[in-house]
């Protein structure tokens, strides 16, 4: 081993550490908003009762993020809802005003599978 090889054994854990895992920035799958720029990356704040980070427009769970999937709302349209054991798992990042409920009575794109989805309400 030669010591251009030690020394980039020795600095390559240094970069992996000042990379980090950075939380992304912005409200998660579910979360409350109020437009688009407080939900993280690739998600839209819809038009639910205390707004809610998600996709409109899914075709399938692939479509969306983790900890979501692609369900179809009384309303016609499929979006990317969080999902959930509990209803405490819905409104991790919602006030007392915009909570949503953790149903297994909605219709799950690619099928249920005993999952259930945090779906809100219209405003």
């Amino acid at each position: 081993m030669n010591r251009w090889t030690v020394v980039w054994l020795l600095v390559l854990p240094l970069g992996l550490i000042a990379c980090g895992d950075d939380e992304p920035s912005g409200t998660a799958v579910g979360g409350q908003c109020t437009a688009d720029g407080d939900c993280s990356e690739g998600l839209s704040c819809l038009a639910f009762l205390g707004g809610y980070c998600g996709i409109k427009g899914c075709v399938g769970d692939n479509d969306c993020p983790s900890s979501s999937a692609c369900v179809t709302h009384s309303n016609g349209s499929s979006y990317c809802f969080r999902t959930c054991t509990l209803k405490a798992d819905c409104n991790i990042e919602r006030d007392s005003t915009a909570q949503v409920k953790c149903s297994s009575e909605v219709t799950f794109v690619d099928g249920a599978n005993g999952r259930r989805a945090c779906v809100p309400s219209w405003e």
